[in-house]
């Protein structure tokens, strides 16, 4: 009889500092097919209608939307939808509709904190088509854990320089109503020409040589779009939460050993225009139960990963040190692992 661990997926890994990030879904070009066809059905068989007729515009308004930007990574874009084929691989590109929990914890005194992260998003299959890739930039190199087909960069660890994440911000709320707001909030994205924040965290870690760059980079850069970056450097006390929106920033210090966000701002940036909604479920739940996580369970195996920090929607747990450049990975399914544990 098989054990509960033989049973789980193993995450693939894959060199890709020669090809470049577009060798990622060269070889796991399945893995991006099956996300993009279980994203389409994740709500049933309305859902899986409705992306028959949205996948095509969404493409179609995302194409227009990167060549107005002149944005870097367009033509990997457009040749990795090329390499897959089907619908939906522009507009995924461009979706930013997840919730997340991540910190910076100073775990052993004297060194680097660790990042501990945790990806939530609605769309499943996320947890068992998660990939690592060793990429590179003029800056060095850089581990990013990420999906095939995606070219942003949500999740990563540069050793000897900085490891980072993001998530999502909080809705900006105009008071017409959620659906209506949401729209509005796309139709201001559409105006930008800034990058994606996925698109700035993987240019950061192409480029900046450092915490202290990458720190500058996140907090000073244009955006298209509000977001909540998370990064950690090399130094005991070298970590923090990077509040954003398009053109303003408020960088929270770690204060007692930690510093944790969620989906829903801690700073005066909260106070700006109408207010903001917070994002996804329990976000200030979890925020708290972060707070309160036991330094000594994240050296542990993913201990710390439990409710409401584990969630429904949850598809990532992550830890990495960058001064070593270690970190663990799992996919999962909610609150269950789908593979093993990935150590580097």
């Amino acid at each position: 009889m098989s054990s509960p661990e033989e049973n789980l997926i193993t995450i693939p890994f894959i060199d890709v500092r020669e090809k470049g990030a577009i060798g990622i879904v060269e070889e796991h070009k399945a893995k991006t097919a099956d996300l993009l066809a279980k994203s389409a059905g994740a709500f049933g068989w309305k859902s899986k209608m409705v992306a028959g007729i949205a996948l095509p515009i969404g493409d179609k308004l995302s194409r227009r939307w990167l060549k107005k930007a002149n944005n870097p990574y367009r033509d990997e874009i457009e040749k990795t939808a090329q390499i897959v084929g089907g619908k939906g691989v522009v507009c995924l590109n461009m979706c930013y509709e997840w919730g997340c929990t991540s910190g910076s914890f100073q775990v052993e005194p004297g060194k680097a904190p660790h990042l501990v992260r945790i990806l939530d998003w609605p769309f499943p299959a996320l947890g068992e088509n998660t990939v690592v890739a060793l990429q590179k930039g003029p800056a060095g190199e850089f581990h990013n854990v990420t999906w095939p087909g995606m070219s942003g960069c949500f999740n990563a660890v540069a050793h000897g320089r900085f490891a980072a994440a993001l998530n999502q911000a909080p809705m900006r709320r105009h008071w017409t109503g959620i659906f209506i707001d949401w729209a509005r909030n796309r139709h201001l994205i559409n105006k930008q020409k800034a990058l994606p924040p996925a698109h700035l965290l993987r240019h950061v870690f192409e480029t900046a040589k450092d915490y202290a760059e990458a720190k500058k980079m996140l907090s000073t850069e244009p955006i298209s779009i509000p977001v909540i970056y998370i990064l950690t450097g090399m130094k005991e006390g070298e970590g923090c939460v990077i509040e954003r929106t398009e053109n303003n920033a408020f960088i929270r210090e770690m204060q007692n050993g930690r510093v944790t966000a969620a989906n829903h701002f801690e700073s005066p940036l909260n106070g700006l225009g109408h207010g903001w909604m917070p994002r996804a479920t329990n976000s200030h739940n979890r925020v708290v139960c972060a707070m309160g996580v036991d330094m000594t369970d994240i050296s542990k195996d993913f201990e710390w990963f439990r409710e409401p920090i584990a969630n429904y929607e949850s598809r990532l747990a992550m830890v990495a040190k960058a001064d070593t450049g270690n970190f663990k990975v799992i996919g999962t399914a909610g609150v269950k692992p789908v593979t093993k544990v990935f150590r580097m």
